[in-house]
């Protein structure tokens, strides 16, 4: 290491490189990651808002309307992952890439796009829910559970 001495002990060999390492490391512009994150996750908020509205005006109710934004947004995010375009996005957007829906859906695609040099079957079917996969697993037998606790004790 430049300018430490071997007979030094090594906490101050330790110090001395955190030191040089916190003086090179980039610093990370928050104002402009909260920005970006804001301005990703607002427009898919926004775009999520203009389905809703054209939903309910087909006739949609609250529910039905509420199960078609989210469908389509699952299926918007899960496109513009097989295309390539999420991932630039969040790339942007950071955290307000990951808006819930949309997140997932990205999660769920891109294990499977990683592998889909090996088929549609064992490559991208097969990995397709590798990380949605536990998440729904889990997710459904909390919801037994707690079904199941609510039914014995009302």
């Amino acid at each position: 290491m430049v300018g430490v001495k071997d007979s030094q002990p090594a906490e101050i060999q330790n110090r001395q490189y955190k030191l040089l390492v916190d003086r090179v490391k980039p610093r990370p512009t928050l104002a402009r990651n909260v920005f970006w994150a804001f301005v990703v996750g607002g427009s898919i908020c926004l775009v999520g808002q203009f389905i809703s509205v054209f939903f309910s005006s087909l006739g949609l109710n609250l529910e039905e309307t509420g199960a078609a934004t989210a469908s389509t947004l699952v299926f918007l995010a899960a496109v513009l992952t097989g295309l390539g375009y999420y991932d630039e996005i969040t790339k942007l957007g950071g955290a307000g890439g990951i808006v819930p829906i949309t997140g997932f859906a990205n999660a769920m695609v891109s294990p499977a796009m990683e592998y889909k040099t090996e088929g549609l079957v064992m490559g991208v079917g097969a990995k397709l829910f590798t990380v949605a996969g536990p998440v729904l697993v889990y997710g459904i037998v909390a919801a037994w559970l707690v079904g199941l606790i609510y039914y014995l004790v009302l």
